[in-house]
C-alpha cells in the first residue's frame, strides 16, 4: 500500500522532531547585543609622561550607536580613580582626555544603563611604562630565610607515590596522580604527572597553580609525547576529588588562606606553598624519565608568582613563563600606587608597629624580590585591563627582571587570556622544551 502524507502532516512531524533534538544543537548564547567600547587614540595604548591621551567611548546596539543612553564613568590612576561622572549621550558617543605626570597607568571605566541592565567598557592607557619601578624593598634576611626553609624541607625524604589514572591516559602520554613529601614527614604535595609512553629521557615542565582550591586534570597537551609535565596543587590535599570538597574547603578551612600570618614570615601560609613548589623540582629530578638538563616552570596569577619563586630558589630551572603575575609589589599601595593581588595594603587601617611588621613580612613573599634573584630566560604576558593584577605591578616586576626576558602585552586582557595569548604562551614553552 502506498502511503500519502499531506504537507501539513509533514510539517507537524518536522516540528516534533526538532523538539527532540539535543540542546547541544540548538542556538547558543554568545555575548551581548549592547556593547560599550573605550578606545585610545594610540594603537598600542602607550603614551609618554605628559602626553595627552584621548579616549573615544561608543555605546552600540546591533553594532550601531545607541541614542540617548545614560552612562556613568570613573577615571584616574589604576586602583585610585579620582573622577566620577554621569551623562546622557545623545548620539551614543563621547570623548575623554587624560594625562599622567609620572610613569604609570590611567584607567577609564564606563558603564551604560539600558533597560535596567548595565554594560561595562574599559580602557587602560600606559604612560612611559618602561620607566615604572617597583616600590618593594628587599627583606632583611631574605636569602638566609629561604635557604633555611628549603634545607628544613629537604631534611625529609621525598617518599614519592605514583598511581596510574587509565581514564586520563592518551596514546602518547601516561597520566598519574602523584604525591611527595614537602616540609614535614606527614606533609604532602599532590599533583598530576604526565609522562611520554615511549621509553626515553625527556625535558620537563612544572605547572604551578593560580589562587584558589580545585582539582586538576593534568597536562597532556604541551608537546604531547615529547616532554614530562607535573601539574601540582599547593594545599596538601589530593587533586582528584569531587569539586564540592574543594568548594567547601575554600569556603571553610582555607578561606582567605593568602592572608594568613602576613606579619610572621615563618608562619605565613605561603612558606609551605613555596617550599612545596620547589620540591616539585626535586620530584621531577628524581624521575628516571627526566633528561637531566631541562626543567621549565610556568603559571598564571598566583602561579606567575610561584614560577618566579621556584626559579629564584632552584637554579636547575632553565626557563619560566609568567602570565598576569599576582603577588608582586605589595608595597606600592602604601605610596598610593596600584600594587599586586591580594592587595594587602590597598585599604589597610594598620598603623605603626603592626603595619611595619606586615610590610616587612610581605617582602619575603613578594614576587619582585624573587624576580631580582632570577637568572633564567623568561616570557611575560599580561593585560592593561586587568582589574585583579594591575598592570602597574606587572610592568614594574618586568622592568626589575635582570635576566633575558620577553614581554608580550595583550592590552585588552583582563584577568584572563585570549586564545592568541594562550597559543603564544604554549608555543614559547614548547620551543624551550625541544
Amino acid at each position: 500500500m502506498q502511503l500519502k502524507l499531506s504537507m501539513r502532516t509533514i510539517g507537524f512531524a518536522l516540528v516534533c522532531l526538532l523538539l527532540t533534538v539535543p540542546c547541544g544543537l540548538s542556538a547558543q548564547i554568545r555575548g551581548n547585543n549592547i556593547v560599550v567600547t573605550v578606545t585610545p587614540d594610540h594603537k598600542d595604548w602607550n603614551y609618554s609622561v605628559g602626553e595627552k591621551a584621548t579616549f573615544t567611548v561608543n555605546v552600540r546596539k546591533s553594532q550601531t550607536l545607541l541614542d540617548n543612553v545614560k552612562v556613568s564613568w570613573e577615571a584616574g590612576p589604576v586602583s585610585y580613580p579620582d573622577t566620577k561622572k554621569t551623562a546622557v549621550l545623545k548620539d551614543g558617543t563621547m570623548t575623554q582626555t587624560a594625562t599622567m605626570r609620572t610613569p604609570g597607568f590611567y584607567r577609564l571605566k564606563v558603564t551604560a544603563e539600558v533597560n535596567g541592565k548595565k554594560y561595562d567598557g574599559m580602557c587602560t592607557a600606559a604612560f612611559s611604562p618602561e620607566k615604572i619601578k617597583p616600590w618593594c624593598k628587599d627583606a632583611a634576611h631574605f636569602d638566609d630565610f629561604w635557604k633555611k626553609a628549603l634545607a628544613d624541607a629537604r631534611a625529609n625524604g621525598l617518599n614519592p607515590t605514583r598511581r596510574l589514572l587509565p581514564e586520563r591516559c592518551t596514546e602518547k602520554v601516561n597520566v598519574y596522580e602523584v604525591s611527595y613529601v614537602n616540609n614535614a614527614w606527614n606533609s604532602r604535595m599532590y599533583g598530576i604527572l604526565s609522562v611520554p609512553v615511549k621509553a626515553g629521557r625527556y625535558p620537563a615542565l612544572l605547572r604551578v597553580p593560580g589562587a584558589g582550591v580545585r582539582p586538576y586534570g593534568g597536562d597532556t597537551y604541551t608537546n604531547p609525547g615529547e616532554c614530562i609535565v607535573l601539574e601540582i596543587g599547593v594545599h596538601g590535599i589530593p587533586v582528584t576529588m569531587e569539586q564540592k570538597v574543594y568548594d567547601d574547603l575554600l569556603a571553610g578551612a582555607l578561606n582567605n588562606y593568602w592572608a594568613v600570618n602576613l606579619d610572621n614570615p615563618d608562619q605565613n601560609y605561603y612558606k609551605r606553598v613555596v617550599t612545596g613548589a620547589v620540591r616539585g623540582i626535586d620530584m621531577i629530578a628524581s624521575l628516571p624519565e627526566w633528561d637531566g638538563k631541562t626543567i621549565g616552570v610556568t603559571g598564571a596569577s598566583q602561579g606567575g608568582f610561584l614560577s618566579l619563586a621556584v626559579a629564584a630558589l632552584d637554579k636547575r630551572v632553565t626557563f619560566i613563563g609568567v602570565v598576569h603575575d599576582a603577588m608582586c609589589d605589595f608595597e606600592a599601595e602604601l605610596h598610593g600606587v596600584a600594587g599586586g593581588w591580594p592587595h594587602y595594603f590597598l585599604h589597610t587601617a594598620d598603623k605603626g608597629a603592626v603595619l611595619e611588621a606586615k610590610t616587612e613580612g610581605a617582602r619575603y613573599y613578594d614576587g619582585v624580590n624573587f624576580a631580582r634573584r632570577c637568572t633564567q630566560p623568561a616570557w611575560f604576558s599580561f593585560g592593561y585591563n586587568d582589574d585583579v593584577v594591575p598592570p602597574t605591578s606587572s610592568y614594574g616586576l618586568y622592568n626589575s627582571y635582570p635576566a633575558e626576558k620577553h614581554l608580550s602585552v595583550y592590552q585588552m586582557t583582563g584577568h584572563f587570556w585570549y586564545q592568541e595569548q594562550w597559543d603564544e604562551w604554549q608555543q614559547w614553552l614548547t620551543d624551550h622544551l625541544k
